[in-house]
């Protein structure tokens, strides 16, 4: 995967797969200590220790669709390549976290990529999850979060037409004015 959004999407339909109602992704991008990293969280049916202990496999998939997984471990390789790691918790019954660090200013870090079209991605493909997002560079931060647009939207979904328009917008928008910030 040339973009660590095509990572982060290949690791929440897996916590879509694994039946769970709230998702948290989050981003970190510290210039100061020359750090980037993700973090997915969720509450679905976890992994029991055999699992979590094959997770990294490129051989061991739980899908029955192919016989490899090369999502985690491409993830790890891509990270451990880049001075960072992938670390994974899971409990069965409890969720999982997946966070993946990299040496920011490496030069074979894969770029972030679109998070704006791939959060609308999530969500319009995903209406009952309720995700929260995060994007931390430096001091500013971007924060969404679909519980709290539920309650402002009330009966209308995200795939409306404008609340789809004005979502798209919102999530490219946020994404955009940490860069501008971050360039001042």
């Amino acid at each position: 995967m040339r973009e660590l959004s095509l990572h982060i999407l290949d690791i929440v339909q897996n916590s879509i797969a694994a039946e769970a109602s709230r998702i948290r992704i989050m981003i970190q991008e510290d210039p100061a200590a020359d750090r980037f990293w993700f973090e997915i969280q969720d509450n679905g049916c976890g992994m029991d220790e055999v699992t979590l202990a094959s997770v990294t496999d490129p051989f061991f998939t739980t899908r029955t669709t192919r016989r490899v997984g090369l999502g985690i471990p491409m993830l790890k390789f891509t990270a451990m390549a880049c001075q960072g790691n992938v670390e994974i918790e899971s409990e069965p019954g409890k969720g999982t976290r997946i966070k993946a660090s990299y040496q920011l200013s490496h030069i074979d870090r894969p770029p972030l990529g679109d998070m704006a079209n791939t959060m609308l991605t999530l969500i319009l493909g995903s209406e009952l999850i309720d995700f929260v997002y995060c994007h931390r560079l430096g001091q500013r931060a971007f924060e969404f979060s679909t519980s709290e647009m539920r309650e402002i939207l009330d009966d209308v979904p995200f795939s409306e037409p404008e609340v789809t328009s004005w979502l798209r917008g919102f999530l490219a928008e946020g994404e955009s004015a940490l860069y501008k910030e971050a360039d001042s």
